[in-house]
C-alpha cells in the first residue's frame, strides 16, 4: 500500500462528498485506502459514505473526539509507505496524489510536505507555508507587523511571505488541512498530540518532524481548494480562545521555560484583544441600523411637532408637554420599529415593501392604543399620521441611500443580482439547474457552458468552454458553477486561477449530489446550495418564532392559576415564563444542549423530545437527531405540538 488517506469528518456531509469524489479521481493511478472518522455526526455522513463511497473505511465514533484523537484512530492501523491527513472541506486534483509521492519518494530527507492552496475564490491561501510560531513571530503576527509587512524577512515569518509561493521551498510548519507524511517518520517521531482538541496539534507534529531529523516541504506543483471555516467560524470568539490556547499548550510542550511564559503573556493579551473586539464590533454592529433608524425619527418627528405647533395648533402660543413627548415620540418608533421588524423589513433581502406594511400595521396599533388613552394622557393624532409619512420618508430614504451607495446587503434588487454561468455536459447541466429551481436562489440569468468544445442548439446555451472569458464579460456573469462529472479538478482550479481578480464567485456541484458547493471569502463557512428546508435559522422562522414566545407566555401568564396546578416545579413555571418574555429563554429548542453545527437557539425550556413518553430512554444519538429534525424544518405547529404534549414540564 502506498498511501493512506485520513478525513476526519464533523457534520460536513456535503463538503465531505465533494472531497471523497476528488480523492476517488485522484487515487485511480495509485495504489491508496481512504479512512473517514466520524466524530459523531448527526447530518446523515455515515449513511452518504456508505452508500455512495463504500470502499472507504469508516470508524465511527459516538462521540467528538476531538481532531487530533481521530486522525490517530486511522494512523494507527495505517498501512500505507504515507499517510496523508485531508480535510473533508477540500478538493483536490487528479494527479496530486501521483506527484507529491513522487516527490517524497524522491526526497528521502522529507519526513512531512504540504501543497499549494487556494480558497473557494481561487485565492492563494497563505498557511499553504507558515514559519515556527516563536515569541518574536507570535509578537509580529498578534500585533499586525507580520499583516502590514507580509514580504518582510523580519516580520513575516509566520506566513513566510518572503519565499516565492510558486517554488518548492522548505518549511517549518505544515497545514492540517493536507499533510502528507512518510509512515517511518511518525513511527519515529509519534502521532498527533491528543492534548490538543482543535487546532496547533499540525504545528506542535511538523516541529516534531523536524526534531526527529527530517525536513517539511511546501510543494507549489499540485493544488487543492479549501473551504476554510466549515468546522468552526473564524471570528467567532470561541475559536479566538482555541486557538491561542493551543498556542500555549505548544509554547509550553516546545519552548524554554522563559520563553513559555513570554509566549504565554503574549497570547494572553492576544486572547483578551481579539475576544473584546470581536464582542465589541459585534455588539455595534447588532445595533448601528437599528440605533441609527431610531435616531433619524426622532430627529424628523421632533421637528414636525415643533413646525407643528407653532403653525397649526398653537398659533397663538403654547407647546406639547415636554414630558408627555419624551414618553410619546419613543414609545410611537419603539412600536413602528417592532412592526416593521415583524414584518420583516430588517430582513436581507431588504424590501420596501415589508417595511411599509409593518409601518402601517404599527400605526394602526399606535391609533388603537391612543384612542383608548384618559383625554389627559392623549397626544396628538395628527402627529401620530404626519409622524407616519415621516418614518415611511426616513426609511425609503435610508435604504435608497445604502443601495446606491453599493452595500450589498441593502441591495434593492437582489434578483437580478444572480447570473448564473453552468459549466458541463448538457445532462449536467439539466440536473444543477433544476436543483437550483428547488433552492431559494432566485437568477436573473442562467446560462449553459459546454465543456465539450462543440456548438450546441440548447435554448440555454451561451458558448463553450474556450469563450468562457467572453461568456463572463458579455452576459455580466457574476456566479459560475462548474460541474465536476464533466470537468476535472485540475481544470476547475486553473479557472479559477484564471478569473481570481475578476468579481466573480465559483461554485462546484458534485456528480448525483443534491448540493453545490462554494466559498466565496476565506473568512466565510463555505456557501451552499441544497434543496430548499424550512430551516429555523431563516429570519422569517426566528420571528415568528420569538412572536409564538411572546404570545404563549402572555396567555400562560393570563391562565397561570389554572397551569400552575398542573406543573411539575409550579414556581420554575413562573420563572420561566418571565425568562422567555424577556428573551432569555425559548419555550422550545434544544434544550440545554449546545449543537454547533445546527442554528444558535436560546437555551430552551423544552426540547422535541420532550413530545414523546417515556422519553427518558431517548438516546444522546436519538436526541442530536430529533434536534436536527427540528432545526431543519420548522412549522410554528411543531411549537405548539410539543408545548401541549410537555405541558406539565413547562417549569423545568
Amino acid at each position: 500500500m502506498k498511501l493512506s488517506i485520513v478525513i476526519v469528518n464533523y457534520n460536513v456531509q456535503h463538503f465531505l462528498e465533494q472531497c471523497l469524489h476528488s480523492v476517488r479521481k485522484a487515487s485511480e493511478n495509485i495504489s491508496t485506502e481512504i479512512f473517514v472518522v466520524d466524530n459523531n455526526s448527526v447530518d446523515g455522513s455515515i449513511a452518504m459514505v456508505k452508500q455512495k463511497f463504500p470502499e472507504a473505511h469508516v470508524i465511527e465514533n459516538k462521540k467528538n473526539t476531538g481532531f487530533s484523537f481521530a486522525n490517530n484512530q486511522a494512523m494507527r492501523i495505517a498501512k500505507g509507505e504515507y499517510v496523508l491527513l485531508l480535510n473533508p472541506d477540500t478538493v483536490v486534483e487528479e494527479d496530486t496524489f501521483e506527484k507529491v509521492v513522487a516527490f517524497m519518494d524522491k526526497h528521502t530527507d522529507a519526513g512531512g510536505l504540504g501543497v499549494k492552496m487556494l480558497d473557494g475564490k481561487g485565492n492563494f491561501l497563505p498557511e499553504s507555508k507558515r514559519g515556527l510560531p516563536t515569541p518574536a513571530v507570535a509578537f509580529y503576527k498578534i500585533f499586525g507587523l507580520a499583516r502590514l509587512f507580509p514580504k518582510s524577512k523580519t516580520f513575516g515569518n509566520y506566513h513566510l511571505g518572503f519565499l516565492d509561493k510558486d517554488k518548492i521551498h522548505e518549511v517549518d510548519i505544515l497545514s492540517g488541512a493536507f499533510m502528507l507524511m512518510r509512515k517511518v517518520t511518525l513511527d519515529k517521531v509519534g502521532l498527533l498530540d491528543e492534548t490538543f482538541f482543535m487546532y496547533g496539534e499540525d504545528i506542535d507534529l511538523s516541529y516534531r518532524i523536524i526534531l526527529g531529523g527530517y525536513k517539511n516541504y511546501y510543494f507549489p506543483e499540485t493544488r487543492i481548494i479549501h473551504y476554510k471555516g466549515e468546522s468552526t467560524k473564524k471570528s467567532s470568539v470561541n475559536y479566538v480562545f482555541v486557538f491561542y490556547k493551543a498556542m500555549v499548550i505548544f509554547a509550553n510542550k516546545h519552548f524554554s521555560q522563559n520563553n513559555a511564559k513570554l509566549f504565554s503573556f503574549l497570547i494572553n493579551i492576544a486572547i483578551y484583544l481579539r475576544a473584546g473586539s470581536a464582542i465589541f464590533i459585534r455588539f455595534l454592529k447588532s445595533i448601528a441600523l437599528p440605533a441609527f433608524d431610531f435616531g433619524l425619527m426622532m430627529i424628523g418627528l421632533l421637528l414636525i411637532k415643533d413646525y407643528y405647533e407653532k403653525n397649526i395648533k398653537f398659533i397663538e402660543g403654547g407647546s406639547y408637554s415636554d414630558a408627555l413627548v419624551a414618553i410619546a415620540f419613543p414609545a410611537y418608533i419603539a412600536m413602528w420599529m417592532f412592526t416593521v421588524y415583524l414584518s420583516g423589513g430588517y430582513d436581507k433581502p431588504v424590501r420596501l415593501f415589508r417595511i411599509i406594511r409593518g409601518i402601517l400595521v404599527g400605526t394602526g396599533i399606535i391609533l388603537i392604543g391612543y384612542s383608548l388613552l384618559p383625554e389627559a394622557y392623549r397626544f396628538s393624532r395628527a402627529l401620530i399620521l404626519f409622524g407616519m409619512g415621516w418614518v415611511i420618508v426616513s426609511y425609503l430614504i435610508s435604504r435608497l441611500t445604502f443601495h446606491f451607495a453599493g452595500f450589498k446587503s441593502f441591495n434593492l434588487n437582489p434578483d437580478k443580482s444572480k447570473r448564473i454561468a453552468i459549466i458541463g455536459q448538457q445532462e449536467e447541466f439539466e440536473r444543477v439547474s433544476g436543483l437550483l429551481k428547488q433552492t431559494n436562489i432566485n437568477t436573473s440569468f442562467l446560462g449553459f457552458i459546454s465543456s465539450v468544445d462543440i456548438s450546441n442548439t440548447h435554448k440555454d446555451f451561451v458558448g463553450t468552454m474556450n469563450q468562457i472569458e467572453e461568456v463572463i464579460e458579455i452576459y455580466k456573469i457574476n456566479e459560475v458553477i462548474f460541474c465536476s462529472r464533466d470537468i476535472s479538478s485540475q481544470g476547475i482550479i486553473d479557472y479559477m486561477h484564471t478569473f481570481v481578480s475578476a468579481d466573480v464567485d465559483f461554485k462546484i456541484a458534485p456528480p448525483e449530489s443534491l448540493s453545490i458547493i462554494g466559498s466565496n471569502s476565506i473568512d466565510t463557512a463555505g456557501d451552499l446550495y441544497m434543496i430548499d428546508v424550512n430551516a429555523i435559522g431563516k429570519p422569517k422562522n426566528k420571528r415568528n418564532k420569538r412572536l409564538f414566545d411572546i404570545l404563549s407566555s402572555g396567555l400562560f401568564i393570563l391562565l397561570s392559576p389554572l397551569l400552575i396546578l398542573f406543573q411539575e416545579n409550579k414556581s420554575g413555571f413562573l420563572k420561566n415564563i418571565f425568562s422567555v418574555l424577556l428573551g432569555l429563554k425559548s419555550w422550545v429548542g434544544y434544550g440545554n444542549d449546545k449543537h454547533e453545527h445546527l442554528p444558535k437557539l436560546r437555551t430552551s425550556v423544552l426540547s422535541p423530545a420532550d413530545a414523546i413518553k417515556n422519553n427518558i430512554t431517548i438516546t444522546p444519538e436519538t436526541r442530536n437527531r430529533l434536534h436536527l429534525a427540528y432545526s431543519k424544518d420548522y412549522k410554528i405547529e411543531n411549537d405548539l405540538t410539543i408545548v401541549w404534549k410537555g405541558m406539565k414540564k413547562l417549569g423545568s
